[in-house]
């Protein structure tokens, strides 16, 4: 119920407002749905994925296509699909061998065409082709000779292109003459993660940007191309303009701005310092904004408008129950309920999530959010009768965030009778670039002591035992579980790293080809692999070079098909633990990659990670039983070391 797929998802209107699209399963498998907007019982699906879903997809503006990408096996090799929902035809727009591709562009001025950026000509870098979504015919319109990526207007001009700089910074360039290009701004690396260009007003000669220059926190600024004017348009002191993860088919990581579908004004921006805040720009939706805020008691987004802008799908954000989906009628004014993410969660008894501001040792504000199990504090005031095992999960990137609202995380460990807590450390985004800054070079120093500070934070508050706190994260968070056990052992008292890196080096020297652009970067923010200095600072940061230091237990879980954080980082510091006789589990998925995307794999890992956590911790676990059905899972080393783990894979066979 927590861990399989969602009911249905990432909901979206297509550009005319006569249908809707979401995802939810076939067979347990997400595949994308469209039905009618006004009879959603008549909805049908339209992919028919079987193997680990589709996730990413999106409405072309013919209203009749749906563009999707899919991947095998969690490789993010990313092919670019296009769907006639009129034939129910399904062309790849991205015929070739060991790609990625990614959507660059969709315009409602070109409804027959997309604009694809593919590295089929180079693997690091990726060219941009106008792409016939009909006919799957494409026009190269941008090589690159250099550039991170390009931005282009709603006309397909290619505007502006970025690269990063040798200092970790990045610099944007405007096209010239017989195909050269010339300076248009400099960002240095201190600003470099907040200062963005968000995109282009209907005219073309106005851009919006994301922008910390000159001052801590990142605000919505206008930029007048031709007459250089620039105007502040929102701002908050205590938060960046607000960035979120998307799923739709452009852009993964995107300003939470609402822009008219249109005219191309932004409307309003949304802040986030613990919890969700919007500041209008254009009153023409002020009262919009104002009803929605009462629709129902959460946080709200609005992810999808029609190009009439008469319709919106609005999400809500609850921290005790799943997302709600509204179809929200502006002439009416009136928002209706469409579904919820997983009616199965309807009713459960989930527990509230805290928002608290932990002080760091040497003065930060680490915004944090905790769990507790219900019924744990009887006087509601947010300390729990008596401590409690206590699990850290945090976030991974480590340039991301974690936000108040529901996580099935929270809810599964809090229901097993542990309180669980989420930091966000120095390094995080989203509270002024001083706080992400405080973070370079500090992997494995300042970025851990946060984690370690929030803990005795919980324990001098009477929220953990501080004996049996445990670690649990994937990704850098995995790193971080990795840290905790050799730099710390005494604090954790148990560790959890899904997909997390052990060698940093050697993470940093396998970089897929079109990450290739982001080592100068990261020779600033976490170490450089060229000198001497650097690698010597990374193997110090490197937690396969302190494996004696570990005497706590530890589960290890990886997908081989990871990209990011290769087998061979949980593989090594595996092989040194047995070399040491230390207690260690590794489940490995031969389908999966940076991260379980199969439900029957999430379910398969949350089984032994639960029967884990009890056995060293004490809190509440369910058999592991029939937990494996048509999962994947394997357990290379170690499953003698957790109860019930050897049957099941014996009987899983």
């Amino acid at each position: 119920m927590l861990f399989g797929n969602p009911g249905k998802a990432r909901v979206q209107l297509s550009p005319d407002g006569s249908r809707i699209s979401y995802l939810a399963p076939v067979n347990g498998v997400p595949n994308v749905w469209v039905g009618p907007a006004d009879n959603l019982e008549a909805a049908r699906p339209v992919t028919h994925d079987t193997e680990r879903g589709i996730g990413l997809y999106g409405w072309a503006y013919t209203n009749d296509h749906i563009i999707y990408l899919q991947d095998q096996g969690g490789n993010e090799q990313w092919q670019v699909y296009s769907i006639n929902l009129s034939s129910g035809e399904t062309m790849n727009l991205t015929p070739f061998e060991g790609i990625t591709a990614v959507v660059g562009a969709m315009s409602d001025k070109y409804p027959d065409e997309i604009v694809i950026g593919i590295n089929n000509r180079n693997a690091s870098l990726h060219d941009l082709y106008r792409v016939d979504i009909k006919t799957g015919n494409m026009t190269l319109i941008q090589e690159n000779t250099g550039f991170l990526g390009f931005y282009m207007d709603n006309d397909y001009n290619v505007r502006f292109a970025v690269k990063m700089t040798p200092d970790g910074g990045k610099e944007i360039f405007e096209p010239a003459e017989n195909g050269s290009w010339t300076s248009f701004m400099k960002i240095g690396m201190e600003d470099e993660r907040a200062t963005n260009i968000l995109g282009f007003d209907k005219t073309g000669e106005v851009i919006y940007m994301a922008d910390s220059r000159d001052r801590n926190t990142a605000a919505l600024y206008s930029l007048n191309l031709k007459t250089e004017e620039r105007k502040l348009m929102a701002e908050d002191q205590q938060s960046d303009l607000n960035w979120i993860w998307t799923y739709e088919i452009v852009g993964l990581y995107v300003p939470q701005i609402l822009v008219h579908p249109t005219e191309m004004n932004v409307q309003a921006a949304a802040f986030n310092y613990d919890r969700i805040h919007w500041k209008v720009i254009d009153p023409a939706i002020a009262q919009d904004l104002e009803y929605l805020r009462g629709v129902a008691d959460g946080d709200f987004h609005v992810i999808s408008r029609t190009l009439d802008d008469n319709a919106w799908i609005v999400v809500c954000i609850v921290d005790n129950g799943p997302k709600r989906y509204y179809y929200y009628d502006r002439k009416k004014g009136q928002a209706r309920l469409l579904f919820t993410a997983n009616s199965e969660l309807e009713g459960s008894p989930l527990a509230k999530m805290n928002p608290a501001v932990i002080k760091s040792r040497d003065g930060l504000d680490l915004v944090s959010y905790y769990t507790l199990p219900l019924n744990s504090d009887s006087d509601g005031d947010g300390i729990p009768d008596k401590p409690l095992p206590m699990v850290i999960i945090i976030h991974g990137g480590p340039w991301l965030r974690d936000d108040w609202g529901y996580s099935a995380d929270h809810q599964w460990l809090a229901n097993r009778g542990y309180a669980v807590l989420s930091v966000n450390f120095r390094g995080s985004t989203g509270f002024g670039k001083n706080f992400t800054n405080a973070g370079n070079m500090e992997w494995g120093r300042k970025m851990q002591d946060d984690l370690i500070d929030a803990v005795n934070w919980a324990v001098e508050r009477g929220i953990a035992d501080p004996n049996q706190v445990a670690f649990m994260g994937g990704s850098y968070s995995g790193y971080a579980a990795l840290v905790g056990l050799t730099f710390t052992p005494e604090t954790f008292a148990c560790g959890v790293d899904i997909c997390g890196m052990s060698n940093l080096t050697d993470w940093i020297e396998s970089f897929p080809p079109y990450w290739q652009s982001v080592i100068d970067l990261m020779a600033v923010r976490v170490g450089d692999v060229r000198t001497e200095e650097g690698r010597k600072l990374l193997a110090e940061r490197s937690p396969i070079n302190y494996v004696d230091r570990i005497h706590r237990p530890l589960l290890i879980a990886q997908g081989a098909n990871d990209p990011r954080a290769r087998q061979n980082e949980s593989d090594r510091i595996v092989q040194a633990m047995q070399k040491k006789d230390l207690p260690v589990t590794y489940v490995l998925y031969p389908d999966e990659g940076h991260g379980f995307a199969r439900p029957e794999n999430r379910l398969s890992f949350y089984a032994v990670a639960e029967a884990f956590l009890s056995q060293h911790l004490g809190g509440r676990f369910e058999p592991i039983g029939d937990d494996f059905q048509n999962s994947s899972i394997t357990v290379p080393v170690g499953v003698e070391e957790i109860p019930g783990l050897e049957d099941a894979i014996t009987e899983k066979g």
